[in-house]
């Protein structure tokens, strides 16, 4: 059965169910940062997804892409699947910006995490709704966050 990595519970915001996958605000306000996570147990890996499944990350994965560049006016879009601290597949889709506090370099360990205020968390969560709704054609079920 699917589970959640603790890490993953614990840093993000579970926002909906897409066919495949989690979808999971990071819970780090320096920038819009969704992270797919594929309902397949024991995978760390995309290349270990079935073709079938590969596919549907595929149209998952551009929803969210064109989301964070229609919602959030990503100047650059950085998109990857570490798993070097947490094994579970999973595949970040970060909106970068030229005056961000990381830029031009990787997010990851360049400025702690700053948590979601109550407002402009809601903020985000309607941007990231309103862009998947819109054009994405994908099935999904929202989670209240």
């Amino acid at each position: 059965m699917f589970k959640l990595d603790s890490r993953l519970e614990r840093d993000t915001i579970a926002l909906a169910s897409l066919p495949l996958c989690e979808l999971l605000l990071m819970n780090d306000a320096n920038y819009p940062w969704i992270i797919l996570v594929p309902r397949r147990i024991c995978l760390r890996e995309l290349v270990e997804l079935s073709d079938t499944d590969q596919q549907q990350y595929f149209l998952e994965s551009n929803a969210v892409a064109k989301l964070l560049q229609s919602q959030f006016d990503a100047y650059k879009l950085n998109i990857a699947a570490l798993g070097n601290m947490v094994e579970q597949l999973h595949i970040h889709h970060i909106a970068r910006f030229k005056e961000d506090v990381a830029w031009p370099k990787p997010v990851w360990g360049a400025v702690p995490a700053v948590a979601y205020g109550k407002d402009k968390l809601g903020e985000v969560i309607e941007l990231i709704y309103a862009g998947l709704t819109m054009d994405s054609g994908l099935e999904m079920s929202w989670l209240d966050s």
